[in-house]
């Protein structure tokens, strides 16, 4: 025992030393290039000396950033995450200034905005070192994980029942937008290796059926909190508050949590040692990060933002992932501009902050995320909920399919990678299972395809002025509410947010190829016969319009030539709605009963030979409405896990199966059916395998038993 403690320390020296002696060159080799930084004194200093203060500076900078940069993060917690991101830079090359002070004699001097990219390449460098040198050693690089979250462990682990194995923990990493036709492709062609060896040695995979509100904030608040009631779409308008709900804004996300947990009279999935990360809704979990509900808050009551200080206590992840986020606002602003030249359509604008937001999305919250996943699973959290919104967002703006969806599946295969080695690490086994909110089906928007905006369409129906510029409605993707959530900025909709009070124009507010329509000035819902005594054109006018599909009003379906179904006859309502799919009508009638549910729905027309729909945003690959691969969603479960129903309809259905799920982690298991069975997609060959499941589809652990964080 004591040989294995003396071998253990001396290799932990033997790293400190190398990263110290490569930190050492590599400040050399920076004072060579840059002109405004010098480890020589004013009368100069042969090559010894140089190195010595080399030497100096980079021990000093490398004991500052242990012992100091931890306290100033924590200090910064409270600022913006951008800005945190930014301030990381400037506080590195702060610590870099001083410690070259401490060098004797004054020989070592830099110019401030040189500091900054000294202490940015030194970070890099004697991460990557460290790093390279653990990787090599088993031990090591589970030590070097564990480090990630000794902090947390230690603060809140309680003494463990001597002898007593864990049962396995369960991580949900939801990628958002990924349909289940999507994945099955991916896993196919190689793009998702990873999600490809995981089918072979382990898991099974189905799809399931969304609501009619086919968006992240329906799905997400069913699957976490058990409800998707009075959701009717990703924005509506509430007569009674005179307030617009818009699933991402913090405010709104907040407002629903509290509905849904009043109504189910539970927490949510995650009120058991859970851990909930990058979601809209905390389902109940203690520990969060970047979690929407929670961000409107201020001040310390906000735990949503310690993921920032859980990664950027690092400065080398900054650094890392400030280099990423250059080169995906490039990555985006060479794909646009070849989308251009090559005139693909459908196309959309891509401009303006957009790049920014696709880099935020694609690598700072995945980061982030991945960073709190990991030190959750080596904290031995019996739960875990995730969302990676990167391919939805770059779909939305590139279409659901091409190669620059590809790159992105190609990037969130490589964070399973990483999760499933973590896992070897962790404290207890742990089971992962991936699952989708919706899938998203492309199309060329109703604006690019008919020269108008349905708003306007709303208006001319009405008998009102409409603009003679066509107007355009910003996409509502997640990732922008993400990105002022980070900047504590308020996400806001624009002059729909709240609308002037006595006003009696229309309220039209899409969600992707669905949208409503309320009259603020009438009490309650509006009944079919006011609407077509008040706007006698109207209803005409849209049902009869070549990209609508159908509307709900009052009870009834009204599809194109005069057809009307009352929800009342199934049958009948099914029969209008038969190109949207088995169970259309039910979802209809189901949303017809919500207490908020607008004046008028209206989806999209729907085409099923092509799969395409028309969204009533700027997006090219869409979801919200009924049509296509958006209503689509996948589960994907180790085998060793009870099979679901076949074809589970409604996210409250996906909460039903995961929560039994958590259930199962505490008691015996349940050996699963044949392979083949009807529920179970057949397992696809692996292009090139990754790290593979044990038998059942669990991942292994260290066998060290966990202590209990139950609270």
């Amino acid at each position: 025992m004591r040989r294995g403690r003396w071998r253990r320390a001396s290799g932990a020296a033997v790293r400190v030393l190398t990263v110290w002696a490569v930190s050492t060159l590599t400040m050399l080799v920076l004072a060579g290039i840059l002109p405004d930084f010098r480890l020589q004194s004013g009368d100069g200093a042969d090559i010894t000396q140089a190195g010595l203060a080399a030497a100096w500076g980079a021990g000093a900078f490398g004991l500052l950033s242990a012992l100091v940069w931890p306290v100033l993060v924590r200090a910064l917690l409270l600022v913006p995450a951008l800005v945190l991101g930014l301030l990381v830079f400037f506080l590195n090359g702060s610590l870099l200034l001083f410690a070259l002070s401490l060098v004797p004699s004054g020989q070592g001097r830099a110019a401030p905005e040189t500091a900054v990219v000294v202490a940015a390449a030194m970070s890099a460098v004697a991460s990557a070192t460290s790093t390279a040198l653990a990787v090599r050693d088993d031990e090591a690089y589970g030590r070097r994980l564990y480090r990630l979250a000794d902090r947390r462990r230690r603060r809140q682990r309680r003494p463990a029942a001597p002898g007593r194995e864990p049962p396995p923990g369960l991580v949900f990493l939801q990628l958002d937008g990924v349909g289940h036709e999507v994945l099955r492709e991916a896993t196919a062609n190689g793009t998702m290796p990873t999600a490809a060896s995981w089918l072979a040695s382990g898991h099974r995979v189905m799809p399931w059926r969304t609501d009619w509100s086919s968006q992240t904030g329906a799905s997400q608040l069913g699957i976490l909190h058990g409800t998707t009631f009075d959701v009717p779409a990703f924005r509506w308008y509430e007569k009674d508050t005179g307030e617009v709900m818009v699933c991402n804004r913090p405010t709104s996300a907040a407002e629903l949590q509290r509905r849904a947990v009043a109504r189910t009279g539970d927490g949510g999935l995650l009120t058991l040692d859970g851990a909930s990360r990058g979601n809209l809704f905390s389902g109940g979990a203690d520990q969060l990060a970047l979690v929407l509900s929670v961000s409107a808050r201020r001040g310390r009551a906000n735990r949503s933002r310690a993921g920032y200080f859980a990664y950027f206590s690092d400065p080398a992840n900054a650094v890392r992932t400030a280099l990423s986020f250059t080169a995906e606002v490039g990555r985006e602003i060479g794909q646009s501009v070849r989308a251009r030249l090559r005139g693909d359509r459908p196309r959309v604008s891509r401009g303006g902050l957009y790049p920014l937001i696709r880099a935020f999305a694609t690598v700072v919250e995945r980061d982030v995320v991945t960073a709190a996943v990991i030190g959750d699973m080596l904290a031995g959290r019996a739960a875990v909920y995730a969302d990676l919104v990167a391919y939805d967002e770059v779909a939305h703006h590139s279409g659901p399919r091409g190669r620059d969806t590809d790159q992105v599946l190609a990037r969130l295969d490589r964070t399973l990678a990483l999760l499933a080695r973590v896992a070897e690490h962790a404290p207890r086994a742990y089971r992962i299972v991936l699952l989708s909110d919706h899938g998203q089906s492309p199309g060329e928007t109703f604006l690019g395809r008919y020269g108008l905006t349905l708003k306007d369409l709303v208006r001319a129906g009405c008998g009102l002025p409409v603009s003679r510029r066509a107007g355009r409605t910003p996409s509502g993707a997640e990732a922008r509410a993400a990105v002022l959530a980070a900047l504590h900025r308020p996400v806001e909709e624009g002059d729909e947010t709240r609308p002037r009070p006595g006003r009696t124009d229309p309220v039209v507010l899409p969600s992707g190829n669905l949208a409503v329509i309320s009259f603020p000035d009438v009490p309650g819902r509006a009944t079919r016969e006011w609407i077509e005594r008040a706007h006698p054109a109207l209803l005409p006018t849209l049902a009869n319009h070549p990209g609508i599909g159908f509307l709900l009003v009052d009870g009834h379906v009204l599809g194109p030539g005069g057809a009307c179904a009352p929800l009342s006859d199934p049958a009948a309502a099914q029969e209008l709605l038969a190109a949207y799919g088995p169970g259309a009508a039910e979802a209809v009638a189901r949303t017809d009963a919500f207490p908020h549910v607008p004046d008028i729905m209206v989806n999209s027309a729907y085409d099923p030979a092509t799969g395409q729909v028309h969204a009533f945003e700027e997006q090219i690959g869409s979801h919200g409405g009924l049509g296509g691969e958006q209503g689509r969603a996948f589960l994907m479960w180790p085998a060793d896990l009870p099979a679901p129903e076949p074809g589970p309809a409604g996210a409250e259905a996906v909460h039903r199966v995961l929560r039994g799920w958590l259930r199962e982690a505490d008691g015996p298991q349940v050996p699963v059916g044949p392979a083949g069975r009807a529920e179970a997609e057949p397992a696809l060959p692996p292009q090139d395998p990754r790290p593979r499941l044990a038998p059942g589809g669990m991942f292994p652990s260290a066998g060290v038993p966990v202590q209990d964080e139950s609270r």
